[in-house]
C-alpha cells in the first residue's frame, strides 16, 4: 500500500494555500502552464498594432483630402489682365458643390474686400456648376485675389485662390492661409475617426451576421457578445467625433470650434451633417436589436420559436445595417457624378458584403481563440458566406472602379487609380491566404469530447509538462469533491459555488487544450490570423479611397484646365475661311486677324475678298466667340466698315485663354447666307 500524503485545508483567513488553490473567499487559483487567453490578447494586440501602424502611414503621405470637385475655370482667368473691372467674379466646378456667406471672397491689393459680400450667386445651367460674386463699382487698376472655399458634393471641403489685374499688374498685400482646408491636426483626427467609423460598422454588422447566420450558438459567447458591442460602441463614439469635428474640419481648423452651436446647426442642414445624425437614429435601433440577440435570443430554446425569432431579427437587422451603410453611400462618392442613382445602392451592397466577410473573419478568429465549442459546421457556414460576399464585391468592386476610374490612364496616373491597384493586389492577396482556410475548413472535425478522453489528454499533456505543472493540476482536479469528513449538506453555499466555478473552469480549460491539440484547428487559427491581418491593411487602404477624388473627375478637371489655360498663338491669330452662300457671286474668302491674341483687349479686322480675289462688300457680316470647353458665348462682335471689304473692331474683349471658336457670318443678298467657323488658341 503506498502512503497518501493528506491534502491541505485551505486557509480560512481567504489567503492562498501553499499548493496554490483557492481560497475560501472564492479566489482563482493560479493555473500554471499556458495561459489559456494569452494567444487572443496576443493576437488582437498584433492586429491592433498593423492597423495603427498602416493608418498612420497612410496619414502621413495623405494630406488634405483631395475632394471630388475641382475648378475648372474662372471669368477673369488666373493671371489675366482686363482693361475695365469686371462686374463680378465667376468660378466653374466639375462637380456640385455647397456655398455660404464668405465662400468666394475678392480682395483688393491692399487685402480689403472688392465684392458685396453677399452670399455667391448660383448660375449653373444645366451640367455646368457656377457661382459668381458681384464687385464693387469703381475699381482702381492693380491685381485682385480671388480666394475661395466650398464643400463638394461627396463631403470633403474644397478651397483655392488666384489672381487677375484690372488694367496692369500690381503689388499685393494678401496673406492667405498656407494650410489647405481640410487639413490639420483637425483633418488628422477627422481623418482617424472615418477609419474607426468603417472598422465599427464592419465589427457590429458581421459579428452580428456570424452569430444569426452561422453560429446562433454563439448569441450566449461572451467573447461574440463582446465584439458586436464594441463595434457599436466604436461606430458611436467615431461618429459623434465626426459630427462634432465637421464644423472645425471644413472650416477654421480649430478643435474649439467643435463646440460652436451655429457652426454645429450649419453642419445638420448639410448632406454630410444630416447623414451623420441619420447613422446616430439607426445605432438606437441597432442597440435595440443587440439587445433581443444576446437577450431573448440567447435564452431562447423552444426550435419553431427560435426560427421565427431568428427571421425576424434577420430581416429588422438587414433593414438596419443597409440604413447605416446608406449613410455613407448618400453622402460620399456614390452619391455624386455619373449613374448616382445606380451607384448608390451598389454602394450598399459592396459595404454590407464587406462587413459580412471582414466582419465575419474577426468573429471567426475570435471565436476559434476564445470560445472552446465552435464547431466545423458554423466555420463552413462561414466559408459559405465568404464566398458569396466576395461575388457580391467583385461584381459591384468592377462596376465603382469603372465609374469612378474610366480609363487606363487614370488607373495609373490618379492617386486614386494606384490606391485601386493597391486594393486589388490585397484582395488578390487575402484569397489566397483564404484559399488554404477553405482546405483546413475542409479537414476540420468535431472530435467527441469525453470524459476519459478529457482526462487522458490532460494526463498525456502533464506527463509532457514540469513536475510543477502536474502538482498544479492534481490541486486543482481534487477540487471537485468536498473535504474528507465533509457531506454535502455541509457544505455551505458559498463553498458549492466556488466548487462549481471551479469544475466548469476545469472542464473548459480541458475541452480547450483537446481543441488546441488538433492540428486542422490550429492551422485554421493561424490562417484565419493572417486573413485578419491582410484585411486591416485593406481597410486602411479602402477607407483612403473614399476621400481622394476619383481618378476619373480628376482626369476631366484636368483636360479642363489645360483647355482653359492652352498656350496662346505666337503673335496675331491670323485666319483664313473660304464660304459659298450658294447665290450668284456668293463664293469668297474672310480673312480675320485678332491683334494682340491673348486675354483682354483685342483688335479685330475682317477682310472679304471675292472669287477673283478683289475686295468684296456683302449686305451683312456677323462676327461671334465661343470658348466651349467653359460654355462661354458666343459673344458676338459687330464689327464696323471702314473701307470695301475692309471691317474693323476695337476693345473686344476675350475674357479667358482657351480654344476659341470664331463664327463667321456672310449675307451676299436677301435670301443668300452661310455661317462658316474655326477654332483657334488664344492666350
Amino acid at each position: 500500500m503506498t502512503a497518501t500524503a493528506p491534502r491541505p485545508r485551505p486557509s480560512r483567513t481567504g489567503r492562498p494555500s501553499r499548493t496554490g488553490r483557492p481560497s475560501p473567499a472564492g479566489r482563482p487559483s493560479p493555473i500554471r502552464g499556458r495561459s489559456p487567453i494569452r494567444g487572443p490578447f496576443a493576437a488582437v494586440a498584433l492586429l491592433a498594432a498593423l492597423f495603427s501602424l498602416v493608418s498612420g502611414l497612410l496619414l502621413a503621405g495623405a494630406g488634405p483630402a483631395a475632394a471630388h470637385a475641382a475648378l475648372t475655370g474662372s471669368d477673369p482667368q488666373d493671371g489675366a489682365v482686363v482693361a475695365t473691372a469686371p462686374k463680378e467674379v465667376t468660378l466653374t466646378f466639375s462637380e456640385a458643390i455647397a456655398v455660404g456667406d464668405g465662400s468666394i471672397r475678392v480682395l483688393d491689393p491692399s487685402s480689403k474686400r472688392a465684392d458685396t459680400g453677399v452670399e455667391p450667386k448660383d448660375l449653373s445651367d444645366g451640367s455646368t456648376v457656377r457661382y459668381g460674386v458681384e464687385l464693387l463699382p469703381g475699381l482702381p487698376d492693380g491685381t485682385y485675389t480671388v480666394a475661395w472655399q466650398a464643400i463638394s458634393a461627396d463631403s470633403h471641403p474644397i478651397s483655392g485662390a488666384f489672381t487677375f489685374s484690372i488694367g496692369a499688374p500690381s503689388e499685393t498685400t494678401v496673406a492667405l492661409p498656407s494650410e489647405e482646408v481640410g487639413g490639420g491636426a483637425v483633418g488628422t483626427v477627422y481623418g482617424i475617426a472615418r477609419y474607426i467609423a468603417y472598422a465599427g460598422f464592419i465589427l457590429l454588422v458581421g459579428g452580428a451576421a456570424f452569430v444569426l447566420g452561422c453560429w446562433p450558438r454563439g448569441a450566449t459567447a461572451r467573447p461574440m457578445q463582446r465584439l458586436v458591442v464594441r463595434g457599436w460602441i466604436t461606430l458611436t463614439a467615431a461618429t459623434l467625433a465626426m459630427l462634432l469635428l465637421r464644423n472645425p474640419y471644413t472650416g477654421s481648423g480649430k478643435f474649439a470650434d467643435a463646440f460652436d452651436l451655429d457652426g454645429l446647426q450649419a453642419v445638420l442642414d448639410t448632406k454630410p451633417g444630416a447623414a451623420l445624425v441619420s447613422r446616430l437614429l439607426l445605432l438606437g435601433a441597432a442597440a435595440l436589436f443587440i439587445a433581443v440577440l444576446f437577450g431573448t435570443y440567447a435564452r431562447r430554446e423552444d426550435a419553431v420559436e427560435k426560427r421565427d425569432l431568428t427571421f425576424g431579427l434577420a430581416v429588422g437587422g438587414g433593414v438596419v445595417a443597409a440604413g447605416i451603410a446608406a449613410t455613407w453611400a448618400m453622402s460620399e462618392h456614390a452619391s455624386t457624378g455619373i449613374q448616382a442613382g445606380i451607384a448608390m445602392p451598389v454602394d450598399v451592397l459592396h459595404l454590407l458584403a464587406v462587413a459580412a466577410w471582414l466582419g465575419g473573419l474577426v468573429s471567426l478568429l475570435v471565436a476559434l481563440y476564445r470560445t472552446p465549442d465552435i464547431g466545423s459546421e458554423a466555420v463552413r457556414r462561414f466559408s459559405r458566406v465568404a464566398f458569396g460576399s466576395v461575388l457580391a464585391l467583385a461584381a459591384t468592386g468592377i462596376y465603382q472602379s469603372w465609374r469612378q476610374v474610366g480609363s487606363w490612364s487614370a488607373l495609373t496616373g490618379t492617386r486614386y487609380g494606384q490606391l485601386l491597384i493597391v486594393k486589388v493586389a490585397l484582395i488578390a492577396l487575402l484569397l489566397a491566404v483564404a484559399w488554404f482556410s477553405r482546405r483546413w475548413t475542409g479537414r476540420l472535425t468535431d472530435a467527441p469530447v469525453s470524459v476519459g478522453a478529457s482526462e487522458a489528454s490532460v494526463a498525456s499533456e502533464a506527463s509532457a509538462s514540469s513536475v510543477t505543472s502536474q502538482a498544479s493540476g492534481a490541486s486543482v482536479a481534487s477540487e471537485g469533491a468536498a473535504e474528507p469528513g465533509e457531506t454535502a449538506g455541509d457544505v455551505a453555499p458559498e463553498r458549492a459555488a466556488q466548487l462549481a466555478r471551479q469544475r466548469a473552469a476545469l472542464t473548459a480549460t480541458k475541452k480547450k487544450r483537446i481543441r488546441d491539440a488538433d492540428a486542422e484547428r490550429s492551422g485554421l487559427r493561424r490562417s484565419v490570423l493572417a486573413e485578419a491581418a491582410i484585411a486591416v491593411v485593406l481597410l486602411a487602404v479602402t477607407t483612403l479611397l473614399t476621400s481622394t477624388e476619383p481618378g476619373r473627375t480628376e482626369e476631366e478637371a484636368k483636360g479642363a484646365s489645360a483647355a482653359a489655360t492652352a498656350p496662346a498663338a505666337s503673335g496675331p491669330v491670323n485666319l483664313n475661311m473660304p464660304f459659298d452662300t450658294g447665290g450668284q457671286n456668293g463664293k469668297g474668302t474672310v480673312r480675320i486677324d485678332i491683334d494682340p491674341g491673348r486675354s483682354g483687349a483685342n483688335e479685330l479686322h475682317v477682310w472679304i475678298d471675292g472669287s477673283d480675289g478683289k475686295p468684296m462688300d456683302v449686305p451683312e457680316l456677323k462676327v461671334a466667340l465661343t470658348l466651349e470647353a467653359q460654355e462661354i458665348g458666343p459673344l458676338p462682335v459687330a464689327p464696323d466698315r471702314l473701307a470695301e471689304g475692309h471691317w474693323s473692331a476695337s476693345n473686344v474683349q476675350i475674357p479667358m485663354a482657351g480654344e476659341w471658336k470664331v463664327d463667321v457670318t456672310v449675307r451676299t443678298s436677301d435670301i443668300d447666307q452661310v455661317t462658316i467657323d474655326k477654332t483657334v488658341k488664344i492666350g
